[in-house]
Formats: structure tokens, C-alpha cells, sequence
């Protein structure tokens, strides 16, 4: 080959290197831009930093709960549905009479000042929360079921999608409920509308609403599965011996008149032993369940 033609190769090769590296750094780029967390939804997919409290002490006394009134659907929070890692939700189209039990979980700094679900900055110090399906806002009354402490919040926002939380409770929320040394708690929630308040007065520590009075609960089970046969309810529980025979238990109850036997694991105490069950429990190709007190 000639000195020529030798030439010509290199510059060649050098022009295609520096074309490939011109790309790459393209994308990388655009890859940077898709990631920026635009709302809270996607900050909860992409941010991988833990989230902590603010080292500022605030004095809970002072900041009242959510006051429930009527409002338009927010126009961005409510698709009929929507994917987060590769686990569907579906969006309810009405609150009215929800009620759930579950554990209860809260964010901080990491996501102070984005932009929620619904399109409103989340303010930790604000009485505010994280749910999954609730239409986008919802009033709730939100009960810690271990010391009967109950506050309500505003629900403008998706998430916990940890999957064995119900609902994601502000800084300030979770320090009313005293949850925030734990990091989580038992928790009884249920959809507050402006025509079930008296006269009230929301600012103080906890507003008095028409709610039946709620037991202290230490201990819960995680469901598994309700039949209306006894024999797949049974069939189910063997499977599941694995985890501890001694902790399923198949419980007849009577719904609407019709006979169902639900499978339970527990009683349990510990949030950390129930967060390793549920996810064992893919293992055994169950994907639903959730927390009952009884």
C-alpha cells in the first residue's frame, strides 16, 4: 500500500472514531436529559439516593391538617392507568366510602420541592401524601392503628411503590402519627368528603370527623388469597408451608351472605419480617395481597 493510501486509511479511521465518540456522547446526553425527573412519579423510578429528614426541627403543633374541599380532578394525575416497574395501576374513578389498613411509610428531602402527580410541589412540611390508586385529590383520614393518633391529609400524589406499603405520608405527616423513628406504621386510611365534616376546627392537633373508634393493633396478617371453596383455600396453605406451617391459617368469614375462606400468614409484629414474606412470596407465583388486622 502506498504512503498515500496508508494516509487516507488512518485519517479515515480517526474521522470514524471520532464520529462514534461524538454519537455516544450524544446519546449519553439525551439519555441524561430523558432522565431528569420531571415529576415525583419519575424522581421515585430514577433517583437511587436514600431519602433522610430535613435538619431543620419543626414544631408540628403549628401546622394544621388538610382541610377537605371540592375540587376538579387534577388534570395530569388521573390516567385511567399507568406503569411503574413493570407493574400496572389502575386509577379509581371514585373515593367515596374507600377504606384500606396497611403500613403506613414516608418521603422527605429527596423529593422537597418537585413536582407531584398532580402537578403541585411536594412540600414535606405540609400535610400531604402518596397513594397509588386514590383519584388525584383525595381527603383522607389517616389512623395509626397501634396509638389510635389520627391526622388528615391532602393525597396529590403516586406511590409508596414498595410493595408492601399503602400509603407514602409527608415528613410532617409522619411525625403527628409518630412514625418517623420507625420509618413505618400500621395505619388505617378512609376517603374524607367536605359533606361528612361538622363544624370542626381542623387546626387543632387532630380533627374530629365521624369515625368509629379504632382499637390499638399491634399485631397484622398478610393475606393471600379469599375462596369460596375450602378445598383451594387449603390447597393454597399447603404450598405455602414453606414459609412456616405455623404461621398460615385458612379463617371462615361470611360477606354479603356468601362464605369465603381467606388464607393468612402471621400474626406478625415486625414490618421487616413482613416485607421479607411478601417477597418470598413471588417465589410461590403470588403476586396480590394485603395487610388485615383480624
Amino acid at each position: 500500500m502506498s504512503f498515500a493510501l496508508k494516509m487516507c486509511a488512518r485519517i479515515i479511521v480517526v474521522r470514524v472514531f471520532i464520529l462514534f465518540a461524538l454519537l455516544t456522547l450524544s446519546a449519553c446526553g439525551s439519555m441524561s436529559l430523558l432522565n431528569i425527573p420531571k415529576t415525583l412519579h419519575d424522581a421515585i423510578v430514577a433517583a437511587p439516593e436514600s431519602d433522610k429528614a430535613p435538619s431543620k426541627q419543626v414544631d408540628v403543633s403549628k401546622i394544621p391538617n388538610a382541610s377537605p374541599k371540592n375540587e376538579p380532578k387534577s388534570r395530569y394525575g388521573n390516567p385511567k392507568s399507568y406503569v411503574v416497574f413493570d407493574k400496572r395501576y389502575y386509577v379509581m374513578d371514585s373515593n367515596k366510602g374507600f377504606v384500606e389498613k396497611g403500613i403506613a411509610s414516608w418521603y422527605g428531602t429527596k423529593f422537597h420541592g418537585r413536582r407531584t402527580s398532580s402537578g403541585e410541589i411536594y412540600d414535606m412540611y405540609g400535610m400531604t401524601a402518596a397513594h397509588k390508586s386514590l383519584p388525584l385529590p383525595t381527603y383522607v383520614e389517616v389512623i395509626n392503628l397501634k396509638n389510635n393518633k389520627k391526622i388528615i391529609v391532602k393525597v396529590n400524589d403516586r406511590g409508596p411503590f414498595h410493595g408492601n406499603r399503602i400509603i407514602d405520608l409527608s415528613y410532617t405527616a409522619a411525625i403527628k402519627l409518630d412514625i418517623l423513628k420507625n420509618g413505618t406504621g400500621l395505619v388505617e386510611i378512609r376517603t374524607v368528603r367536605t359533606e361528612e365534616i361538622s363544624a370542626v376546627d381542623l387546626d387543632k392537633e387532630l380533627a374530629v370527623i365521624s369515625t368509629p373508634e379504632v382499637k390499638n393493633e399491634d399485631r397484622f396478617y398478610i393475606q393471600v388469597g379469599s375462596f369460596s371453596n375450602l378445598i383451594n383455600a387449603e390447597d393454597l396453605k399447603k404450598k405455602l408451608k414453606s414459609i412456616g406451617e405455623e404461621m398460615i391459617s385458612v379463617n371462615e368469614i361470611v360477606v354479603s351472605g356468601s362464605t369465603l375462606y381467606r388464607v393468612k400468614i402471621g400474626p406478625l409484629t415486625d414490618v421487616k419480617q413482613a416485607d421479607a414474606i411478601v417477597l418470598s412470596l413471588v417465589e410461590y407465583d403470588i403476586h396480590e395481597h394485603h395487610i388485615v388486622t383480624n
